[in-house]
């Protein structure tokens, strides 16, 4: 399985803890785990007795590892500690003072993210001492606090609400004027700061320190006056800096693609996975009205842990910008095509290609090429392996491609961000078969006229857009061009047959990713015009050519996963690692179970 986050629908963060705290199910007992949430290989043990050690929690004994983070024990036990400034991602340097708690033994109350724990340990959480305490830290946070929660971007998954509404909920005893602080600032290209509203916790900072490596953020002043600030001679624009939004308890720092766009509690979410490059970080696509407004990183601990790239967080635009959404037939060569039903333009297409197919069948010279995309799902890439099998056992020579987008080197770090652009090169790789050619080996193909046809599922080469047009002419030469293309691009016009497909954020799938894990993308939006699915593109189009009739795969994403599962990974040695076999992973994968879009005000995922 691909990934080991909690749910997206947590109800808390100590909901979510306390699962990983629990232990697992028997082997045989355990039901299907979705392969957009459930680990690859074997589960992780439980720390051996050695480790382990007794504590009393409120007065009830608990075991936790030893020196193991107070609160992180508190939470796991579902005991609910408030707080600001601790992350589990980051490191914890208490200074919001919000999650104090009473040790016996020690005269003042502790922070809990910062004591870790020890045998014989006894902890109290909720005394009148403590409750009183916990109630003066936050109002104490709250006394130069603005009120703007019905302007604030943050409003409905605000921790500073939240908190305020679990535990305090009193009006404002203070009757001086709060200190104001420089709001609206523009300290990066995607970010937007009111210091006003900055309650310095520090996270922002340590996630520029610890994920993206750059100290671009930093506090200046003391006490009420103290503010968050660039470094001098920086803006927050490193490639990580919207992780700062995720992780900002109040409405501080707010992106500047999503302001004042839409209320959260508006919005649906569902779990998917970044298609921005071949990391596949786990996401959570936020929608509504049929659109989508935002993605964000989903906790992830094999891939992506908590965060993603920026230029990961944009790729929702190419779901609605440039949309191929309707079919079209013509000549080719770049000519205007005539607007055509799904139904007339797969008849079309599957009238041309019979011809084709039984010319080579009786020893014309030439060839099918078939085109895998890195940019599709493996389940439509499955679909077009099983068309060339039934192509070739009516004697029609087959040649396979891998094509996608062009590799970007310079994007490439140690966290996150890889330089091959594509979501899926590892799965087309894989599907298309061991004698499958490059990009470079089908321009030679093309300028030989080895082959008489092509059936392209995807609309990328691995050009640059200046190179698309004369890269596209190539296929000027054929007798029939066939093209699904989720985007309209030179390349699409150049296909006697273009058919709209689905993106990535519109269809159910899988995708595998550089380190050979399958993981589970859902559909979270409707698609746009006439497109569908490149599955069902696929299955149309192989019925009415006599390719494929009533084969499992084309009933529907989950069936065909079920086939490519037992029949690509079924040969795979028990415990092989995906790095190491890369079927692994289709062995190791399971499609999990249905999802309905939850609505975040329901969902308390975030804040």
């Amino acid at each position: 399985m691909a990934e080991t986050p909690s749910s997206p629908i947590k109800s808390s963060i100590a909901a979510a803890l306390r699962e990983t705290a629990s232990p697992p199910p028997p082997p045989a007992a355990a039901p299907p785990v979705p392969a957009s949430t459930a680990p690859a290989g074997p589960a992780s043990s439980a720390p051996p007795p050695s480790e382990l050690c007794t504590i009393k929690l409120d007065g009830r004994e608990v075991q936790a590892k030893k020196g193991a983070n107070l609160l992180e024990v508190c939470l796991q036990h579902g005991v609910d500690v408030s707080y600001f400034c601790y992350h589990p991602g980051l490191s914890s340097p208490a200074v919001c003072r919000q999650c104090l708690v009473e040790v016996v033994g020690q005269p003042k109350l502790v922070p809990a993210c910062f004591t870790p724990v020890t045998d014989k340990m006894e902890v109290n959480t909720a005394t009148p001492r403590v409750l009183t305490i916990r109630r003066q830290i936050l109002e104490f946070t709250l006394v130069n606090h603005p009120v703007d929660c019905p302007i604030c971007d943050k409003a409905g998954e605000c921790t500073l609400q939240k908190q305020y509404q679990d535990w305090d909920h009193h009006g404002s005893r203070s009757s001086i004027p709060k200190v104001h602080k420089p709001k609206m600032q523009d300290i990066g290209p995607h970010i937007v700061l009111d210091a006003e509203r900055c309650i310095l916790c520090t996270r922002c900072i340590r996630v520029c320190d610890e994920v993206a490596g750059q100290h671009q953020l930093d506090m200046i002043k003391r006490g009420d006056r103290e503010i968050l600030t660039t470094a001098p001679g920086h803006v927050l624009d490193n490639p990580y800096s919207l992780n700062t939004v995720d992780v900002c308890p109040v409405g501080a720092l707010t992106s500047k693609d999503f302001r004042f766009t839409m209320r959260v509690w508006e919005l649906y979410t569902t779990p998917s996975v970044c298609t921005g490059c071949a990391t596949g970080c786990s996401i959570e696509v936020h929608h509504s009205q049929g659109e989508i407004w935002r993605l964000v990183p989903r906790e992830n601990p094999q891939v992506n842990k908590f965060w993603m790239c920026d230029e990961g967080r944009f790729t929702y635009k190419e779901v609605r910008h440039r949309r191929f959404s309707s079919a079209r037939v013509g000549q080719g060569r770049g000519l205007p095509g005539q607007l055509a039903s799904l139904d007339k333009a797969t008849a079309y297409a599957a009238e041309r290609l019979k011809l084709i197919v039984d010319k080579l069948a009786a020893g014309n010279a030439g060839a099918v090429g078939l085109v895998f995309s890195a940019q599709a799902q493996n389940e439509a890439l499955y679909g077009l392996r099983q068309i060339g099998e039934q192509l070739a056992s009516k004697g029609v020579p087959v040649k396979t491609y891998v094509t996608g987008r062009q590799a970007r080197p310079d994007r490439a770090d140690n966290i996150l961000r890889s330089a091959d652009k594509n979501p899926n090169t590892q799965g087309a790789k894989l599907l298309a078969g061991p004698a499958a050619g490059d990009f470079a080996a089908l321009k030679a193909d093309l300028a030989a006229s080895r082959i008489k046809a092509v059936w392209m599922v995807g609309e990328d080469l691995p050009v640059g857009d200046d190179l698309l047009p004369t890269a596209a002419a190539l296929f000027d030469g054929l007798e029939l061009f066939i093209c699904q293309a989720v985007h309209d691009t030179p390349l699409v016009r150049r296909a006697q047959v273009q058919l709209p497909a689905a993106a990535w954020a519109e269809a159910d799938g899988t995708f595998t990713n550089a380190k050979g894990l399958v993981q589970r993308a859902r559909k979270a939006v409707e698609p746009a015009g006439d497109a569908r699915s490149h599955l069902e593109l696929l299955s149309q189009l192989s019925r009415k050519a006599g390719l494929a009739t009533a084969e499992k795969w084309q009933t529907s994403p989950r069936q065909a996963f079920l086939q490519m599962v037992g029949t690509i990974g079924g040969t795979v040695p028990p415990g092989s690692a995906p790095e190491a076999v890369p079927a692994a992973g289709f062995a190791q994968a399971e499609w999990g179970r249905e999802l309905l879009p939850v609505q975040l005000r329901f969902a308390h995922s975030r804040g």
